[in-house]
């Protein structure tokens, strides 16, 4: 059999693929930079080739890096899995402490569970729906999904989508004589803001040549289902993002003055870059960025 190159630089190959930094991966293998750099070029000098493209304070695989970590990558998830749940006795129960905001948890989250559990039913997940999540993050959570205009570099990040600012009425606001035919109208009503989207307004009316255009009154939410909630009952116009129209709402609520404007706000799927390497959160991490067809085709 042809001899293989040290494990401990293919390990450090695939961290270093994965977080895009010889920092990040030395720190998530809880070794120093030069050390991890050696092991990297142990295993360039056992291909005979060079792997990465250098830049300043990031690592990123050329053509023959890339071919390589798609092969690599995989086979060491697949050690690294068996050799977890040989040490667990076979049977090897997986907990992940998630942070999410209660409404995606309960529009795109819970519903979606359904199928990840059915691949994977030794994952189970603690669900942990209070503010603040990225500052819990390795003290009591082990990923998060926040929404937020961008994410702390120190923390490893993924957008998940983009979307579109959209304001909800409950349907006497936009049907009738009363209704609010025109952006001027918001003048005579109360808009909701969600505390963690607070520039989503400025941003809309900025857009559609009004700046300097202000609702009677502005509430704030740190809920953005209370705020649809308060929406559907007459209370006011909500302000959020277009993902946010879905089930009940979609009956209970009108989007008005419809807009084709960017939001500043996304939802992010965060975490410590030393925890990707932990099996719940990479398996979580691998199906809520990339879901199975079937999900796909199902949702």
């Amino acid at each position: 059999m042809r001899r293989l190159p040290p494990l401990t630089a293919i390990e450090a190959f695939v961290q270093v693929a994965r977080l895009g930094s010889i920092k990040a991966a030395a720190e998530a293998l809880s070794l120093s930079s030069p050390a991890l750099s050696r092991r990297i070029q142990q295993l360039e000098r056992f291909v005979n080739r060079r792997l990465f493209i250098r830049q300043h304070q990031a690592m990123r695989l050329n053509g023959d890096g890339e071919t390589l970590y798609h092969r690599l990558g995989p086979a060491l998830d697949i050690l690294a899995e068996a050799v977890e749940i040989s040490t667990s006795g076979g049977h090897e129960l997986l907990r992940l402490r998630l942070g999410v905001p209660p409404l995606y948890a309960s529009q795109k989250l819970i519903k979606r569970i359904t199928h990840l559990r059915q691949h994977h039913k030794e994952l189970h997940i603690d669900v942990d729906t209070a503010p603040y999540a990225l500052s819990r993050l390795g003290e009591g959570l082990d990923a998060v999904i926040t929404l937020a205009r961008d994410i702390d570099p120190a923390f490893y990040s993924y957008r998940l989508g983009f979307n579109k600012i959209m304001l909800f009425a409950a349907p006497e606001f936009v049907e009738g004589e009363n209704a609010l035919k025109h952006p001027e109208d918001l003048a005579k009503t109360t808009l909701f803001l969600h505390r963690d989207m607070p520039d989503n307004f400025t941003t809309w009316r900025e857009a559609i040549g009004l700046p300097k255009l202000e609702p009677a009154a502005i509430d704030f939410f740190d809920s953005g289902q209370l705020m649809l909630d308060a929406a559907a009952g007459g209370m006011g116009i909500a302000c959020l993002l277009d993902c946010n129209y879905k089930g009940q709402y979609k009956t209970s609520l009108r989007p008005i003055f419809s807009s084709n404007i960017d939001s500043p706000y996304s939802y992010w799927f965060a975490c410590r870059r030393a925890s990707l390497g932990r099996r719940p959160v990479r398996l979580f991490h691998e199906w809520l960025t990339n879901p199975p067809k079937e999900e796909t085709r199902a949702g």
